[in-house]
């Protein structure tokens, strides 16, 4: 596993954890346990997606590409949730949009 994959996996574990705090103080603390660990797992997917060895690009198209996918893979879950919880979908984006920004600070992608 290369180090790009290894960042973005973590990132994605560390973000899972600040949406499943979100989500939790939004809901009043309501939310039952497996939806709160699949919502962190989302965020774990989408790392993994993330820190994939994509195409080498130019910081500003990866970041797109990160919004981009941030989307797709919020998506996913937004609607297998039937549709629950629109603040965390958009959440998602931003996330990628940290996700790839964080990765390609160095251009150390491939």
């Amino acid at each position: 596993m290369n180090k790009r994959m290894t960042e973005a996996l973590i990132g994605g574990a560390l973000l899972g954890v600040v949406c499943v705090i979100g989500v939790s103080i939004r809901t009043g603390f309501s939310e039952p346990p497996v939806y709160l660990f699949s919502i962190w797992y989302n965020r774990v997917i989408m790392g993994l997606i993330i820190g994939a060895p994509w195409v080498k690009k130019d910081r500003q198209a990866a970041i797109r590409r990160g919004a981009l996918l941030g989307l797709l893979v919020s998506f996913a879950f937004f609607s297998t949730s039937g549709f629950h919880d629109p603040i965390s979908f958009v959440a998602g984006i931003f996330y990628g949009v940290i996700l790839e920004g964080w990765l390609s600070r160095r251009n150390n992608f491939r």
